[in-house]
C-alpha cells in the first residue's frame, strides 16, 4: 500500500484541489477533484466533477479511466477534495460504494461532505468500517471549499 509522508499527501491534495477548480461550476453539485496514485507514488488517474457529463463524481471519472479489476488499486490511495459520498439522487453507485468495489486500501480527504445537499454523508465511516484508511486533511478543507464558491457560504 502507498503509504506517503504527510509532505505528499498535501502535493497530491493540492493536484486534487487544481483538478476541482476546473469543474464547471453547477447550483446542484460540488466541484470536486480526485487522484489516484500507485504504491509506487505515481498518478494513475485523475479527474473532476461533470469532466465527462453533468452527473459525473470527480472519483467516478478518475476509476472510469482504469481497467475495471486494475490490480494496480489494492494498494493505491484515492485522495478527494471533498468525503466520497454514500449515497446518490440517481441511479449511480455511490462513490464510498464504488471505492470499496476496487479494493483501494487508502483514502485521503480534505473535507467532509456538509449538509447542503445530504442531511447525513456516511462515506468516511462507510470506508472506516470496510478497513479503509482514511486521512483527513483539514489544513486543505478551505481550497476545497473556494472552489465551491457558487453554492455559497459552505463554512
Amino acid at each position: 500500500m502507498y503509504t506517503p509522508d504527510r509532505h505528499q499527501d498535501l502535493r497530491w491534495m493540492r493536484r486534487a484541489t487544481d483538478l476541482a477548480a476546473l469543474c464547471p461550476p453547477a447550483a446542484g453539485a460540488y466541484s470536486v477533484g480526485a487522484v489516484i496514485v500507485d504504491e509506487d507514488g505515481i498518478e494513475l488517474a485523475a479527474g473532476y466533477s461533470r469532466a465527462t457529463g453533468p452527473r459525473e463524481h470527480a472519483e467516478e471519472v478518475a476509476l472510469a479511466r482504469l481497467p475495471q479489476n486494475d490490480l494496480r488499486l489494492t494498494g493505491a490511495t484515492i485522495y478527494s477534495t471533498l468525503e466520497p459520498c454514500s449515497q446518490r439522487s440517481a441511479s449511480r453507485t455511490p462513490c464510498a460504494q464504488r471505492i470499496l468495489q476496487t479494493g483501494i486500501p487508502r483514502v485521503v480527504i480534505a473535507w467532509r461532505e456538509p449538509t447542503l445537499f445530504v442531511d447525513d454523508c456516511v462515506g468516511y465511516e462507510q470506508l472506516v468500517e470496510a478497513g479503509v484508511t482514511v486521512v483527513e486533511l483539514p489544513e486543505l478543507a478551505s481550497a476545497a471549499k473556494a472552489v465551491n464558491a457558487h453554492l455559497g457560504d459552505l463554512a
